[in-house]
């Protein structure tokens, strides 16, 4: 007999309308959330869940006052998943420099570039928009993630007859490995995502996090196209952000 086939993780992202939910309800909720994470910061905003067999097994919340922020290099989207409890697990931040520089190597269409940082995994991975894309066909996204001493490669595919935000995982041997359903009629965004073959705890955290970005998907690609067409017309002069800037910096500089 052949070995049983192992068991396909499954997790639905359902992210919320507003941030009045039953996570921040209540006085001095949010000063108990910042109490219990350093992660959770003052402009922070639960604006989603992760729920796995029904029950809640995750927060996400995003950096309110960053995204709002008129300053075309600061207004950027930090997206941070914790646990119930408010113990972070990750963190996807859009990278407006990174974001630029690939939008005009593509003459201006808009290559959106997300960094993701995985509690208790050293490296910073990088999830980017594919550029190949003509009119009509569906975008892609791509990241790896180091496991074991090897890098595996991921593709995230839109998928063709879209309703929902439907998308396909490949693995780098063009396997399908992972599909996320998307709710025609959630309009704040909700993904049911399966995952095959008993994926790695890093994989699925990392589709937590990519499926709660897929929230500001479009509204993120809007910005970055107006910030390339600003800088490429002398209309924007971009400062990054600090903390985005951090992440660019030499880790083999003097200290």
């Amino acid at each position: 007999m052949g070995r049983a086939k192992a068991a396909a993780k499954n997790f639905t992202v359902d992210m919320w309308w507003t941030g009045l939910n039953d996570v921040e309800v209540g006085l001095f909720v949010h000063s108990r959330h910042r109490a219990k994470s350093r992660q959770f910061t003052a402009d922070s905003d639960v604006i989603g869940e992760v729920l796995e067999g029904g029950e809640r097994a995750g927060l996400i919340t995003y950096r309110e006052g960053l995204w709002k922020s008129d300053d075309p290099g600061a207004k950027r989207v930090v997206l941070k998943l914790f646990t119930p409890a408010m113990t972070w697990r990750g963190s996807i931040d859009l990278l407006i420099g990174r974001s630029v520089q690939l939008s005009t190597g593509a003459g201006g269409f808009p290559v959106t570039s997300w960094s993701l940082n995985i509690d208790g995994h050293d490296q910073i991975v990088q999830v980017e928009r594919s550029a190949r894309k003509w009119p009509g066909m569906p975008e892609q996204f791509s990241f790896f993630l180091i496991e074991g001493g090897e890098a595996r490669t991921y593709r995230l595919r839109q998928d063709w007859i879209n309703f929902g935000g439907d998308y396909t995982l490949y693995d780098q041997t063009g396997a399908r490995i992972g599909h996320l359903n998307g709710h025609v009629f959630h309009m704040a965004g909700r993904w049911d995502v399966t995952l095959d073959g008993a994926p790695s705890p890093l994989l699925a955290t990392a589709l937590q996090l990519i499926g709660g970005m897929l929230k500001f998907n479009g509204a993120a690609r809007r910005h970055i196209g107006r910030v390339v067409r600003g800088v490429r017309q002398g209309a924007i002069s971009l400062a990054i952000d600090k903390q985005e800037a951090d992440l660019y910096l030499n880790p083999r500089r003097p200290r």
